[in-house]
C-alpha cells in the first residue's frame, strides 16, 4: 500500500480523493489545504485528516499535486526535497514544460524521489496517444482538436487576472488543431471590462489563440465540467500513404485529470529518482496486480 496525499482541494483535488479512495493499492494520508478548520471543512472531507502541511500527515510516499500550474513548480520542489514522491497535472506545453522538467529532474535526483510532471490527460494520456500514432504511421500530421469544453487552467488563468471574481473560460474547436477561447468573467466592482480583456488576451494562456471575453453576472449558472478531444492523423506507414486514425473522448474534465494522476502515483513508486513525463514511463507500471495477469488480459 502506498500512502498518498492530495495536496489542494479545488476541482480536481476532490476528485482526487475519490480515486485514491476507490484504488485497492493506495491508502489516503490526508488532505493538504489552507483551510483546515473543521467548521470551514466540505462534508465529505469529515473523517480524513486535512492538515495545513504535508509533515503533519506522518509518512507520506507520494503527493499528488492539485494546485494551478503556475503554482506546482515551487510547490513540487519543496516536497521533492522532503524525499516524497510527487505527482502534479502541470499544462503548459512547449518550452515551459520542458525547462520545468529538467529543473525539477535534479532536484528529484538530489533527494532520491520521482516525480511525474503534466500527468493529466493533455499534456499527459493525449500525449501518450499522439506517440502511438506516430509509431504508426511516423511520417504525417496530427491535428489535436479540444472541447467544446471547459478548461480547467485557462479558467484559473482568467480567474487570476486583477479585477475578476470569478472566470470560466471554454475551448471551442475551429479546426486542424485552431481554437477559440470563449472567456466569461464575473467583474469586482469598479473593475473595467476592457482593461480585463486585454489582459487576459495577453496572458501566456490565451494569446495564441481567438479570444474573446464577456462579462455575466453568475458564472455558476454557466459552469459544466465536461470537455473532450479529438485527435485525427494523416501519415505514412513505411511507403504507404493515406494511413487515416481518429482517437475521442467526451469526458468530465477533473475527474478524468484525477484518475490519470492516481495511476501516475503508483507508477512513481516503480521509477528511478527524477522527473519524468508520462510518454517516458512504461504503461504496464500504471497498473496494479500481477504482471503475467496483465500481460494475458490486455495483450
Amino acid at each position: 500500500m502506498l500512502r498518498a496525499a492530495v495536496v489542494g482541494y479545488g476541482n480536481i483535488g476532490r476528485f482526487a480523493v475519490q480515486a485514491v479512495q476507490a484504488a485497492q493499492d493506495l491508502e489516503l494520508a490526508g488532505v493538504v489545504r489552507r483551510q483546515v478548520s473543521p467548521g470551514v471543512l466540505p462534508r465529505e472531507l469529515h473523517g480524513i485528516p486535512v492538515v495545513d502541511e504535508i509533515t503533519k500527515l506522518g509518512h507520506v510516499d507520494v503527493a499528488l499535486l492539485c494546485v494551478p500550474s503556475r503554482s506546482v513548480p515551487e510547490k513540487v520542489k519543496e516536497l521533492v526535497a522532503l524525499g516524497i514522491n510527487t505527482v502534479d497535472s502541470f499544462d503548459i506545453h512547449g518550452d515551459s514544460l520542458l525547462s520545468y522538467k529538467k529543473e525539477l529532474d535534479a532536484v528529484a535526483k538530489e533527494h532520491g524521489a520521482a516525480a511525474v510532471i503534466s500527468a493529466g490527460w493533455d499534456p499527459g494520456t493525449d500525449s501518450v496517444v499522439r506517440a502511438l500514432l506516430e509509431v504508426m504511421a511516423p511520417r504525417g500530421i496530427t491535428f489535436t482538436n479540444f472541447g467544446p469544453g471547459m478548461s480547467m487552467g485557462h479558467s484559473v488563468a482568467a480567474r487570476g487576472v486583477a479585477g475578476v471574481r470569478d472566470a470560466l473560460s471554454m475551448t471551442i474547436p475551429a479546426g486542424a488543431g485552431r481554437h477559440r477561447r470563449l472567456v466569461y468573467v464575473e467583474l469586482e466592482d469598479g473593475a473595467e471590462l476592457e482593461e480585463v480583456r486585454r489582459s487576459i488576451q495577453s496572458d501566456p494562456y490565451f494569446n495564441k489563440d481567438e479570444t474573446f471575453v464577456y462579462q455575466v453576472d453568475c458564472i455558476k449558472e454557466l459552469q459544466d465540467m465536461g470537455h473532450g478531444v479529438l485527435m485525427e492523423r494523416v501519415g505514412t506507414s513505411g511507403e504507404t500513404a493515406n494511413q487515416q486514425f481518429r482517437w475521442e473522448m467526451r469526458i468530465n474534465n477533473p475527474a478524468l485529470t484525477a484518475q490519470v494522476m492516481t495511476a501516475a502515483a503508483r507508477a512513481s513508486a516503480k521509477q528511478e529518482p527524477g522527473a519524468y513525463t508520462l510518454l517516458e514511463i512504461p504503461l504496464i507500471d500504471y497498473f496494479s496486480g500481477d504482471l503475467d495477469e496483465l500481460i494475458k488480459r490486455l495483450v
